[in-house]
């Protein structure tokens, strides 16, 4: 058989296809009758999070068992970013909640990701109130902007080290000082809506220059201000203005 007569037999898979796996994994349970329906209808008004262990791999997606009802949970609401592989989660046994119960064509949906991106929040949630102004952290260049580096701290956050708190000396470009992927030590200048202000330059000694006391000369010059109004030493009477003066 030729190699023409080969990739022509070849069945090609259609979106056809897709819909029948997808409803075979799906159209299977007890009677439209049975109040376990009326559970999954109250479990995902109250968005209900529970337990359960993935049982097999199926195309687009993973089955999972509720009362011993089948459960689809897809591919793309198994976890809260991309799962390339699928197989690795058979067997393990992950938090969800119902998104989809449809007593009339016993479609019982499930969904891990909203459940996980919950947790992510609050885990951030509990690690930035953990960040003070001042604290000392390392981390690693994850991306160079013209305005700064985004850098991601080793407290599982990240931060913006703006490209005027990386040095002293002027920098055009984050990019002339910094490496994607270097480590680096930063300190937190700041905490603001749920994000951090990051700084190099916070750590380094200042130049001589920047590290000039301004306020006491500015002191010193408000009180000679002070002092020769005190004195008197300049008067601005109109006696004193016309004493010089040959009036004729």
């Amino acid at each position: 058989m030729s190699e023409e007569m080969k990739i022509q037999e070849t069945p090609v898979e259609t979106m056809e296809d897709y819909a029948a796996e997808l409803e075979a994994s799906l159209k299977q349970g007890p009677p439209n009758d049975d109040p376990v329906w009326d559970k999954f209808e109250t479990m995902l008004k109250e968005k209900t999070i529970f337990p359960v262990k993935i049982d097999s791999v199926v195309k687009a997606g993973v089955v999972a068992y509720v009362d011993e009802v089948r459960a689809f949970i897809p591919a793309s609401k198994l976890a809260a970013g991309y799962v390339e592989n699928l197989e690795e989660y058979k067997g393990q046994t992950v938090e969800v909640m119902v998104i989809t119960a449809d007593k009339e064509n016993k479609k019982l949906v499930l969904s891990a990701k909203e459940v996980a991106r919950q947790k992510e929040k609050e885990e951030k949630a509990a690690r930035l109130a953990a960040c003070e102004v001042g604290q000392v952290l390392e981390g690693t260049v994850d991306s160079l902007m013209d305005y700064g580096a985004f850098i991601d701290l080793d407290n599982g956050l990240s931060g913006l080290l703006h490209v005027s708190q990386i040095s002293y000396k002027r920098v055009e470009k984050p990019s002339d000082v910094l490496k994607k992927g270097e480590k680096v030590q930063v300190k937190i200048i700041a905490v603001k809506d749920g994000k951090l202000s990051l700084s190099i330059k916070a750590l380094q000694e200042a130049p001589a220059r920047e590290r000039k006391d301004r306020a006491p000369r500015e002191s010193r010059e408000d009180k000679e201000m002070f002092n020769y109004k005190e004195t008197g030493k300049a008067s601005t009477s109109l006696k004193d203005l016309l004493a010089g003066l040959d009036i004729k």
